[in-house]
């Protein structure tokens, strides 16, 4: 079972769902569960890929791409969500492209210590995301100013914003709706 709800398989989809479908293809020619999901309602799908591309593959994004990555599975984590985690780590550790540090950041961030593998704008940013995470209620412009003195600029803020607001959720539809990756490709990149 790939999720706790049904999922319209492709040979049931409508024209409207067939759609939506076609628009979620991965460039590995899929659809992963996370999109799936939204069978029963295609037009949460569309909202979800438009939504997902925007905010982690958009070409306007000026953090790094693995730094993307890796605040993804920083919130996964701090949300036990591990369907995200397993894509979006897979994504990361592909970018960081040295083992010995994609671990290094992995087992740190597993121990809750960000501070351990991250200084200046990086560790600003983990910190920034958990607490946006965690405490939501609490932001105020002080969490704001800390970025913008760790040297993000309004546009690179808004962004790390729209990606920890993505991932909260996006884990929480996974989560609360049993979503496995039982038959996805895992991760962005193909493997050799």
């Amino acid at each position: 079972m790939t999720a706790w709800i049904s999922m319209i398989p492709d040979e049931e989809a409508g024209p409207e769902l067939r759609a939506a479908l076609d628009l979620a293809q991965t460039p590995h020619g899929t659809v992963d569960n996370v999109m799936r999901v939204h069978s029963h309602r295609p037009s949460t799908m569309r909202g979800h890929v438009v939504l997902y591309r925007a905010v982690l593959h958009d070409a306007a994004n000026t953090i790094p791409t693995w730094l993307q990555e890796v605040v993804s599975s920083w919130v996964s984590i701090l949300n036990n969500c591990p369907y995200s985690l397993a894509n979006h780590w897979a994504n990361a550790a592909h970018l960081i492209g040295d083992v010995a540090r994609a671990e290094e950041i992995r087992a740190a961030l597993d121990a809750r210590r960000s501070q351990d593998v991250f200084e200046g704008r990086e560790l600003a940013l983990m910190l920034y995301a958990e607490k946006l995470t965690l405490r939501p209620g609490d932001m105020c412009r002080e969490d704001v100013e800390a970025l913008r003195s760790a040297g993000l600029d309004d546009g690179e803020i808004l962004e790390a914003n729209q990606i920890i607001g993505y991932f909260n959720y996006v884990n929480r539809l996974l989560n609360g709706l049993g979503v496995s990756t039982d038959g996805d490709v895992v991760g962005y990149y193909k493997k050799d």
